[in-house]
């Protein structure tokens, strides 16, 4: 058993997988309870310390819901949803509050732990998860000096024997963690107490077996993750980080399946890495906390640049100060496209630290409407026909206690060939994604020139079998107004680029924060306007208002193209001084 069900079976699974945690937190109460630390814990995370300052000031942002609760515990606000839950009980946020690090900040981090296990030490609430718990008291560890500083606290004793509790339930439950990210935190987490706490040294090998095991499969896999999300995949690289750097000064040697992984993974987030720092936004994934990335990767100590080829199914563009990002292959299929989108040949461009093209991204903070419309093809910045999508949303899943919603109908055939010019890299791309509904075959090129300064992009949408071609006539029978098929190409817009029409209505204007000038231009049967959109930024409050340039045609012909180009204004240097910092993106 994994945490995992169809639908059907979803309510038995995830009340017994719920009992059976609570069943072995309580029993792991039992068991040997640690007194110290064999070694002074060295913090690993990094926190935020403006998100510091708002918890101490009562203001608990937390799966994307903000509650202000001035003088009231932690622990007795309502939870919104099962996100804000996962965010307290994760206790991610004592990252934050040693970013403060004063008084004020220590008192709260000790009085909210304290509460915590006041309240769900018996093994009550919903932070008794193998993947909550790893990540949890990965945090406790990494933070332990903070946590028991200052004079007379008396925690101690309760705060090693909870600690204590916590390491004995997941060396029982760690193998039902979902398989991924949850498993990897839970089982990390199991060797960090291992190694930290005194006494918990027998839980050390088997751990590390399991997650040498976790390893081997990210290495099959040429350094990804099934499920393709980009920022899960740092996030996973910063525990394998973490994990082998704690071995190391313990003395112990990081087996080769961990060294290999990481090993793997780093030049594949490098090919993921924008211009700006931040991942590129696909899958269910966000940019990342600002500063993460790089930080990661300088600590792996792996030189390994990004490879030519596809990374993770994704093709990287880079020049000058200027990358391009693509969805380049079919997306996750089965319990793995849990949260993945219909985005295939969906890119991202991004100018300095300056993002210009986006995809909407996940939605998943919002809701679940918010969370379904951002994973549908109109979402991202890419062709789609009649406002249908290249996969469709279908079978409900269960996972970790969760329902998710299975992409199906999904491109079976993707490819993606690169080719390198003097004066230009280009790459040719074509899914399949629409013949099932419409008979149509989607081709993209795009080239970028040598200095960055110019995106070339063409999109194709053709019949190619006569098969195809009952199919494609059978949609337009069907259709009224002269039996065309619409089509869309839609750019999202990062909401810091200012859009405008511009050579009467040929042209649109694209205006960066850093004070560079890009123009839009296009070619073939399409209209060009510049229309709302949505930007579904993770950390924010609600969806931030943008714009999205779109081209809107008719297809009555069995193929039709339209070019389109995405250029520096002239006057635009090729170096601008962009000192301007606004926040994360």
């Amino acid at each position: 058993m994994n945490g995992m069900g169809l639908q059907g079976s979803d309510n038995w699974s995830v009340r017994r997988t719920r009992w059976m945690n609570r069943l072995h937190a309580r029993l792991a109460a039992r068991g040997r309870v640690a007194t110290s630390f064999v070694a002074q814990p060295e913090p690993r995370t990094i926190g935020s310390f403006a998100r510091g300052r708002q918890l101490i000031d009562g203001r608990f942002l937390f799966g994307g819901h903000l509650v202000e609760s001035v003088g009231e515990r932690m622990w007795d606000i309502s939870a919104p949803d099962n996100d804000f839950n996962d965010d307290r009980h994760g206790f991610a946020w004592l990252d934050d509050l040693a970013a403060v690090g004063d008084l004020a900040a220590r008192g709260r981090a000790q009085d909210w732990t304290r509460q915590w296990i006041e309240r769900f030490g018996a093994g009550a609430g919903p932070g008794w998860t193998p993947e909550l718990t790893g990540r949890r008291i990965t945090r406790w560890i990494n933070h332990g000096i903070f946590l028991l500083g200052g004079p007379g606290s008396g925690f101690s004793p309760i705060f090693f024997r909870a600690l204590s509790q916590q390491t004995v339930f997941l060396a029982r439950r760690w193998r039902h963690a979902p398989s991924g990210l949850p498993r990897f935190e839970a089982v990390g987490g199991l060797i960090h107490a291992a190694l930290a706490l005194a006494g918990m040294k027998k839980f050390l090998d088997p751990a590390i077996k399991a997650l040498a095991a976790g390893c081997r499969e990210l290495v099959e896999r040429g350094g990804g993750l099934p499920n393709r999300n980009p920022q899960e995949l740092l996030e996973v690289f910063t525990i394998l980080t973490w994990t082998a750097a704690a071995l190391s000064e313990a003395g112990r040697i990081a087996p080769r399946d961990y060294l290999a992984a990481i090993e793997g993974i780093a030049p594949t987030l490098r090919a993921l890495r924008h211009a700006d720092g931040g991942l590129a936004r696909f899958h269910g994934g966000g940019r990342g906390l600002d500063g993460r990335l790089d930080n990661a990767l300088a600590a792996s100590g792996v030189k390994a640049q990004a490879p030519q080829g596809l990374a993770m199914g994704y093709a990287r563009l880079s020049a000058g100060r200027t990358s391009l990002i693509v969805d380049a292959s079919a997306p996750p299929t089965g319990l793995a496209s849990a949260n993945a989108h219909a985005s295939t040949l969906a890119f991202e461009l991004t100018s300095g630290r300056r993002p210009l093209i986006v995809n909407c991204g996940s939605g998943a903070v919002f809701g679940r409407s918010w969370h379904r419309a951002g994973r549908a093809t109109p979402s991202h910045s890419t062709l789609g026909i009649e406002g249908t999508s290249s996969s469709k949303l279908g079978k409900i899943a269960w996972i970790g206690g969760r329902e998710y919603e299975l992409l199906v109908d999904a491109p079976r055939q993707v490819t993606a060939e690169r080719e390198e010019g003097r004066e230009e890299t280009a790459l040719s791309l074509r899914h399949d994604g629409f013949v099932k509904t419409h008979g149509l075959h989607h081709s993209r090129y795009l080239r970028l020139s040598v200095d960055g300064r110019s995106l070339s992009g063409e999109d194709e949408v053709a019949v190619l079998t006569n098969a195809n071609k009952k199919r494609f006539d059978g949609r337009r029978a069907v259709q009224a107004g002269g039996g065309s098929v619409g089509f869309n190409i839609r750019f999202h817009l990062h909401p810091d680029v200012d859009a405008e029409l511009d050579l009467g209505g040929t042209a649109v204007s694209l205006a960066l924060k850093s004070g560079e000038i890009w123009i839009f231009r296009h070619r073939g049967a399409a209209g060009v306007a510049i229309e709302p959109s949505l930007f579904l930024e993770k950390g924010r409050l609600e969806p931030r208002a943008t714009k999205q340039v779109v081209l809107t045609g008719a297809l009555m012909e069995y193929a039709t193209h339209v070019g389109w180009t995405i250029s520096k204004a002239q006057d635009t240097p090729q170096a601008v001084r962009d000192l301007e910092w606004d926040g994360p993106r």
